[in-house]
């Protein structure tokens, strides 16, 4: 992988097809849902959601969402990550943290100062990756997901 490769996209009908074949390993399914579920949420949130397709050149090789509204009554609702799926077999290549930064990138742009992801807790959950990216454990559970928290600098 070669980071000047790698690019976060815009879903489109060019590619919807292509986001929704990125699929995680059989056991990670309890931790995440699959990208036409999310692609539905965000349909449903089409203000506020943000659903990219990461790319490796022209090969999908993950998806992320996350989801920006500054108005939220909920702070951890405001801006944060919704969903990561690294496609099975691409796994351990550096894709999720690059889709991870790509929202931190865009949470700057947007002025945003803190970015909140959650995970279901469990043998093989995600926690240990958002932690080694800088997030922390609020000690917050939303909906049975505990919930972790990343303060962007400047």
């Amino acid at each position: 992988m070669s980071t000047t490769s790698l690019r976060a996209v815009e879903i489109t009908p060019d590619n919807v097809r292509s986001a929704i074949k990125v699929r995680v390993r059989e056991d990670q399914n309890t931790f995440v849902a699959p990208v036409v579920h999310s692609l539905a949420e965000a349909y449903a949130s089409r203000g506020t959601a943000w659903p990219r397709l990461i790319l490796d050149g022209d090969r999908p090789v993950a998806f992320v969402m996350a989801n920006f509204d500054p108005d939220e009554d909920e702070p951890d609702h405001r801006c944060g990550i919704w969903r990561l799926n690294v496609a099975e077999g691409e796994q351990g290549r550096g894709y999720g943290r690059f889709a991870v930064q790509a929202v931190l990138d865009e949470a700057r742009r947007r002025g945003q100062k803190r970015v909140t992801v959650s995970w279901v807790p469990g043998e093989g959950s995600p926690e240990e990756f958002y932690l080694r990216l800088g997030f922390r454990r609020t000690g917050k559970v939303d909906e049975g997901e505990a919930v972790g928290e990343l303060f962007l600098d400047g």
